[in-house]
């Protein structure tokens, strides 16, 4: 039985939201702790971890997220650690936001002056307190506008979760159209929807890349 698009559609697809905002969080969250430990990586002295974490981002980088996605689940099947899509969709954005942002906080470390570095020298510093107490500090406020930036990709990103199955907004998207048959509705609505999640986003990032422009330094842009 055909169903009509209804309120009551349209608010199973709303509901939908909290599924896609809970999986952007858990996977920006855990991708900011593997990114840090990229970037620290990448800009590290030792020529092993800095070959390891290129390796990492060019890994992740060159290949399309849906196949990370899927590589992810069912490779977690065959090796019997019993993921589900859930489970799997959070690990496999995880990874791929911890390429990404692994190489804009690179790229964020690299941009402060090397005059900062030279006084944090001449101040007695070894390395590691230079970037705690020096570098990261100056670091992080370049970051935030590419950093903010990245969260939308990632908020778009999560509808490929819907392909291992699990059911955020584009999942429920789908859902809806098989019992409506309106899929010029629903997935207007669904885009709708998303850009209300992105907009607010790309706006905050458009402003703090703007109060970086005025304060003098040069806002670090990046590739997705």
């Amino acid at each position: 039985m055909v169903r009509e698009f209804t309120a009551h559609e349209l608010w199973f697809l709303v509901l939908a939201v909290r599924w896609t905002i809970a999986l952007s969080a858990i996977a920006f969250v855990a991708g900011g702790a593997g990114g840090l430990v990229v970037a620290l990586s990448r800009v590290s002295r030792s020529g092993v971890l800095a070959g390891m974490a290129t390796a990492y981002i060019k890994v992740v980088q060159g290949t399309p997220l849906l196949m990370q996605l899927y590589l992810v689940y069912f490779g977690s099947t065959l090796l019997r650690l019993g993921s589900d899509a859930w489970t799997a969709a959070a690990l496999g954005l995880a990874l791929y936001a911890s390429a990404f942002l692994g190489e804009i906080w690179r790229g964020c470390i690299q941009a402060v002056p090397r005059a900062q570095w030279e006084a944090a020298r001449a101040l007695g510093l070894g390395y590691p307190s230079q970037l705690r107490f020096i570098i990261l500090p100056q670091a992080s406020r370049i970051a935030l506008p590419p950093t903010v930036g990245f969260l939308v990709q990632l908020v778009k990103g999560t509808s490929l979760a819907s392909i291992i199955g699990f059911t955020e907004l584009t999942r429920a998207a789908a859902v809806v159209n098989n019992a409506t048959f309106r899929p010029l509705m629903v997935y207007t609505a669904v885009a709708g929807l998303y850009f209300i999640l992105c907009w607010p986003l790309s706006l905050l990032s458009e402003h703090l890349e703007r109060r970086l422009e005025r304060a003098g330094a040069s806002p670090v842009s990046f590739q997705i």
